[in-house]
């Protein structure tokens, strides 16, 4: 804990204040009177708020704190989840988002119904929002939380409801409209006040920032291994050559291609170009992130942090390296970080719950009110005045809900050294069925219903079964086997059903996959850059 100057709390206080006005505003402006409204933001929202919406989605305590533990303890290789991710997000904008829209998909178990049936979309359903809820919503408080606790003093617990309070003011009245909107304002605040930290460490350790990347090289060469040897501490995690060949692919494409706190912003765009132009500018974002979330770990590692674990890397380095004003700056964009990933995850577990679960299993159609409004959902038809009413009290009450669970279950995270980890392990227990059930059921015809069926029942004892009889596989190479047995299973099933193509099976022609000038530009520089990373830190 240190002390803050008064300029600093007043910079803190003035961000909250500001937020929370502008979130009340947003989400008053916005209304969300109806589901198409709360939930899918009217299919309105422009490139520029794609691009800062998914980065303010992604980047959270999670990457602030828990990347930056794992740089202190793994070093550079750690920054493969950020790089992989700008390629990946690339692949998605090309070829999964003109599927996505054309098809006008808008959750991920809506497109499950339409390809599959209503048990592969409500299983994965359930699946999505326990997810969500218990560990997403949980480990991105409790990474807030720890850190407001390490810099600030103030007790966990108290961390993770101010927290809360501050993600609802805009996650629960404003919906998805909403979300985007503050996330915007959000970004500028997380990268300006991360990279404000980044410069001031750096500069500590070899005076600016390119004399202070330099220093940590020679100091610690070790720390940028890109790929990790077999004999480092951290191949477990981060296993050599299969990062770039294997499981991390997995993760990546269920990350940015399948998980809806994430595409959700990019199907509410006002068109597939601009969907793709905002993804774009997203990847090219995080090409730099690392500078951000993984050097300050580094840079603390190098100036002998003395910290209890891993993830007090980040906390550490705000207390003793950035100066009066800064740091409440700093911790602006921490809180900007928490808030913006909370408020979206809160807000796609709410959608996937109502539109997907409450809806179909328990809410009646109303047939006393005839007036219909143009409002996009699972099963095609059109709302009542009524049902859109019931359907926003249905989601609001639901955001509510995740929240206090959140809350209530972030504390006991405590006992973990790197919550990075714990986040994408856990997560990794169901992302290879649902990336072979989308691969399959987007590009292979024959894909069958009971393939499908048979991942989604699969993927979780099949994880469960390779992490405990075969605990000395890394996970992310258990992930890629997972994947390629699941893919295996759906096949033999798919081949014994169908002789040719299964009757929902999706069609659409290549010129779908065409994309514009400004597009292939952007993605030109993401995969250089990536490329010259690789090819220095090999």
């Amino acid at each position: 804990m240190i002390t803050l100057s008064n300029l600093d709390i007043g910079i803190v206080a003035a961000w909250l204040v500001f937020m929370m006005s502008f979130g009340v505003w947003i989400s008053y402006k916005s209304k969300g009177d109806t589901a198409n409204d709360y939930f899918l933001a009217s299919k309105s929202l422009p490139w520029w708020a794609v691009g800062g919406s998914l980065i303010a989605a992604n980047i959270s305590a999670e990457q602030f704190i828990g990347m930056s533990g794992s740089g202190f303890a793994v070093g550079f290789a750690i920054a493969s989840y950020e790089l992989m991710a700008a390629v990946t997000l690339l692949i998605v904008a090309k070829y999964f988002l003109p599927v996505f829209i054309n098809k006008e998909i808008y959750t991920m178990p809506q497109f499950l119904e339409k390809r599959f049936d209503s048990r592969v979309k409500t299983g994965l359903a359930f699946f999505w929002v326990l997810l969500f809820v218990f560990v997403n919503i949980t480990s991105v408080l409790y990474l807030g939380a720890l850190a407001l606790e390490s810099i600030m003093g103030i007790p966990m617990l108290w961390a993770i409801i101010g927290l809360a309070i501050y993600s609802a003011t805009f996650s629960v009245t404003g919906g998805l409209k909403a979300v985007a909107l503050t996330d915007v304002v959000q970004v500028v605040a997380l990268i300006f006040g991360g990279l404000v930290a980044s410069y001031m460490v750096l500069d500590a350790v070899g005076g600016g920032i390119i004399g202070g990347l330099t220093a940590l090289v020679e100091k610690a060469p070790e720390k940028f291994d890109m790929i990790l040897d077999k004999s480092n501490p951290e191949y477990a995690n981060l296993p050599g050559i299969s990062v770039l060949i294997g499981g991390m692919w997995i993760a990546n494409l269920y990350y940015w291609g399948t998980n809806q706190y994430i595409i959700q912003r990019s199907l509410a765009c006002k068109s597939l170009e601009e969907a793709q132009d905002g993804t774009a500018a997203a990847a090219m974002v995080k090409v730099i992130l690392p500078l951000i979330v993984v050097i300050p770990g580094i840079a603390a590692y190098v100036l002998g942090a003395e910290i209890s674990k891993s993830d007090e890397a980040y906390p550490w380095v705000i207390s003793n390296y950035v100066g009066v004003g800064f740091k409440g700056i700093a911790l602006a964009a921490l809180i900007a970080a928490i808030g913006s990933s909370v408020a979206s995850i809160v807000n796609s577990a709410t959608t996937i719950f109502t539109l997907d679960i409450y809806r179909p299993l328990f809410m009646k159609r109303d047939v006393e009110h005839k007036q219909l409004l143009n409002a996009n959902e699972n099963d095609g038809q059109q709302l009542t005045v009524k049902e859109n009413h019931h359907l926003v009290k249905v989601g609001k009450w639901t955001a509510l809900i995740c929240l206090v669970i959140g809350v209530v279950i972030a504390p006991s995270l405590g006992s973990l050294d790197q919550a990075f980890q714990f986040i994408q392990e856990f997560t990794g227990f169901i992302s290879p069925g649902i990336v072979a059930i989308f691969l399959f059921g987007m590009f292979w015809k024959r894909t069958s219903t009971t393939a499908a069926f048979a991942a989604v029942l699969l993927s979780i004892p099949l994880s469960f079964g390779f992490k405990y009889f075969t605990p000395n596989i890394p996970f992310l190479d258990r992930m890629g086997l997972c994947f390629l047995l699941i893919s295996l299973i759906m096949i033999v099933i798919s081949i014994s059903e169908n002789k040719n193509d299964d009757p929902k099976a999706i069609y659409f022609d290549t010129s779908l996959f065409k994309t514009s000038i400004k597009f292939n530009l952007m993605s030109g520089v993401v995969i250089a850059a990536v490329g010259a990373v690789y090819y220095f830190f090999w």
